[in-house]
């Protein structure tokens, strides 16, 4: 016969048996789940009065529910409400707090709906909040990129590929790029919102209800503009935390980029940077060490984000529709996600105004290694000589330079025209850093000018974010 424990579940009706505890341990979810209750019962409020507008319940059976579903939520958030692992999930628990708090018209909260919609619905309304926290975050350490750009667009820098001295840049137009990537992930996120702003509930189990709800008056009061069209659909998608964790390892993605050139230019092989002491650590054995372990840490951290859409991809890989217990499992990787990057972005925007930018380090950096090469070669192709052979004019160019252990912009008029008679003393505009870098004075390009014009637009974006909100 069922013990007493296994009557209060909610489908223990069918069964004859106890559940084992092991079972019980292995397939509970509240441990983890209990952190969507302020969301469960924000869509058990919107159901209930959805369901007293259509006439399933009377308008006192609906204002005692929601009055005890607020009860539960003050209970929750003051830290003093009871959680069962027995009663399995973060709804089964409000459910059963709810028809101890107000008896058994509690039991009616459940009229018209399944724990697969439900469960889908809360995640939604999660996800959208967190979200929005997310882009704002995003939003703010943009615009510390955009202050440190502005402060920096005239230095120097070398700018690599293959990690080699390839051309001179400004340090403004490097951190600029930086924006660039964290604009395309703000603009990820937006996007995503459009696949998260969709209503499942009403969907039930996976075939809908009998129970004549009104799913549009559902989406009314829980702010969403759409309502899923396919019940089956419904209740079995998980593509929108698939694309939110797409979306956070793209960020992460650039996060490590970052961290990875902050650890370069604070080592003392580059020494292009200092960042304060309150975002470093030392060593143990030692002294001299100041170690950049946020920017590390934001690195590494970057694996677990990969890990968590790996997660959820493979969960969903093989499953038929409609929902099955395998989306149990869909919430842990979700949360370690959102909360992954939420810590990481607000790492960078306490490092990013700490990072104080060593000028004549990296300009002297920038006069090693020939970067104003293609300067010269671009200087004889405006003379009407090939690329190609400006490349190679300039490449022999360089061995000689090399062989006499000067720069180019040191070498003499003559010593530079044994490679091109055409070459006159103009050319001197053409090897001088500051010359290089005020010459790619077009949109894009790492002029000073037009760092400042860049990081002016990128304000008006920020601005505009600010003032549509949410968009």
């Amino acid at each position: 016969m069922p013990t007493d424990n296994d009557t209060a579940k909610p489908w223990g009706g069918r069964f004859t048996e106890a559940t084992d505890q092991f079972v019980e341990a292995f397939t509970e979810s509240v441990s983890f789940d209990r952190r969507l209750a302020p969301y469960d019962i924000e869509g058990s409020v919107a159901h209930v009065r959805m369901l007293a507008r259509v006439g399933v319940l009377t308008d006192a059976e609906c204002e005692a529910i929601c009055t005890g579903l607020n009860d539960i939520l003050m209970q929750i958030e003051a830290g003093e409400f009871a959680w069962k692992q027995e009663l399995e999930d973060v709804h089964m628990n409000i459910e059963a707090a709810l028809v101890q708090q107000v008896g058994e018209v509690g039991k009616k909260v459940h009229s018209g709906r399944s724990r697969n919609d439900q469960v889908a619905t809360d995640l939604r309304l999660y996800l959208r909040a967190e979200v929005a926290v997310l882009r704002a975050l995003l939003v703010q350490n943009m615009q510390a990129l955009v202050a440190l750009a502005e402060q920096e667009a005239g230095a120097i820098m070398p700018g690599y590929t293959h990690l080699q001295g390839a051309q001179p840049i400004t340090f403004g137009h490097h951190i600029l790029a930086w924006y660039e990537m964290l604009k395309r992930d703000e603009q990820r996120l937006n996007d995503c919102l459009a696949r998260i702003n969709v209503l499942p509930l009403g969907a039930a189990a996976l075939a809908g209800t009998r129970v004549p709800i009104d799913r549009a008056l559902s989406a009314e009061l829980l702010g969403f503009p759409a309502i899923a069209a396919n019940s089956l659909d419904a209740v079995s998608d998980r593509d929108f935390v698939v694309e939110f964790c797409a979306a956070a390892a793209l960020v992460m993605l650039h996060l490590s980029r970052f961290s990875e050139e902050l650890v370069l230019w604070l080592s003392p092989a580059f020494g292009f940077i200092d960042i304060d002491d309150a975002f470093c650590t030392g060593s143990s054995i030692m002294p001299q060490k100041k170690n950049p372990d946020v920017a590390e840490l934001v690195r590494g951290k970057t694996g677990r984000v990969y890990g968590d859409l790996t997660t959820i991809l493979t969960i969903m890989k093989g499953q038929p529709l409609a929902y099955n217990r395998d989306n149990q499992e869909d919430k842990e990787c979700l949360f370690d996600a959102v909360d992954t990057l939420k810590l990481c972005l607000q790492a960078y925007l306490k490092l990013l105004p700490s990072i104080q930018v060593k000028r004549e380090v990296m300009h002297e950096a920038a006069q090693q290694g020939y970067l104003t090469a293609t300067d010269l070669a671009d200087y004889l192709t405006l003379k009407g000589v090939a690329f190609r052979d400006a490349h190679a004019i300039v490449g022999k160019t360089v061995q000689y330079a090399l062989r006499q252990g000067k720069g180019l912009e040191q070498l003499e008029l003559p010593e530079l025209q044994q490679f091109h008679d055409g070459i006159d003393v103009h050319v001197y505009d053409y090897l001088r850093l500051q010359d290089s870098v005020a010459a790619r004075d077009h949109a894009g390009g790492t002029a000073p000018a037009k760092v400042r014009a860049a990081a002016a637009e990128a304000r008006r974006y920020l601005d505009s974010i600010r003032s549509k909100g949410n968009r």
